[in-house]
């Protein structure tokens, strides 16, 4: 059980916002010492593991053609195209995105979506492009919760929506632990019928979320609009 505190300190470190890949690296060391493991094979797992999962990495590939893409005004055109349906609001946006996610993460299209390919050039300009649509005006307090929803909206979809994919990494580290630790017969199909039910839920949770986002981002901008004058005349003085 001593190696659980792994998990606490996973908790713990995302609680109190430290840097995520620091908690994360401590906790894996920290487990792997529980676990009777020395310093050399704690190297050589997380050499393993790093080499075993290079696609990871892919995304610095990406990088450049989305500078590119934001250079020649991707990020612009998309708030102008969102600004034109008066109907989408930055919430409705988002749980857009969230179904195409879900959807294709769930066939097993992970790559077509995530943080540096899709939401920092795209996703999030519409979003804002809405607010600014409905407001005229987006200050920085109300755009950053708008680029955390859009991220938070990627990081559900993919989440909840891979694991109904049966050829999915996480499926298929689940089967096989079960297989040789508890010596049953799990097939990969089962688990992804059973993850159906969850992520659907989840959808359903996390798009209840976003429809209450518009209106935390109604309430935050009429706050801005009573203070903002104040703090002109207060800097002013």
């Amino acid at each position: 059980m001593l190696v659980l505190i792994g998990v606490l300190l996973v908790i713990v470190g995302f609680a109190i916002r430290l840097n995520p890949l620091i908690v994360v690296t401590v906790a894996g060391i920290v487990t792997a010492l529980l676990g009777g493991m020395n310093p050399a094979q704690i190297l050589d797992a997380f050499g393993t593991g790093f080499a075993s999962s290079r696609s990871v990495t892919i995304f610095v590939a990406v990088l450049p053609v989305v500078g590119i893409i934001e250079f020649f005004g991707l990020q612009e055109q998309a708030k102008v195209l969102i600004g034109r349906l008066a109907k989408l609001t930055a919430g409705r946006v988002l749980i857009g995105y969230l179904a195409v996610r879900q959807i294709t993460a769930a066939v097993g299209l992970n790559s077509i979506g995530g943080h540096a390919q899709t939401v920092r050039p795209l996703v999030f300009p519409m979003a804002e492009g809405a607010a600014l649509r409905r407001y005229g005006h987006v200050p920085e307090k109300i755009s950053e919760k708008i680029k955390g929803h859009s991220a938070g909206a990627d990081n559900v979809g993919v989440f909840f929506g891979e694991d109904v994919f049966v050829a999915v990494g996480s499926i298929l580290l689940i089967t096989t632990f079960v297989d040789t630790t508890y010596h049953l017969h799990l097939e990969p199909l089962q688990l992804a019928l059973w993850a159906i039910p969850t992520a659907i839920a989840a959808f359903l949770i996390h798009g209840f979320r976003l429809l209450g986002l518009d209106k935390q981002l109604d309430k935050e901008y009429r706050e801005y609009e009573l203070t903002a004058p104040k703090e002109a005349a207060g800097e002013a003085k």
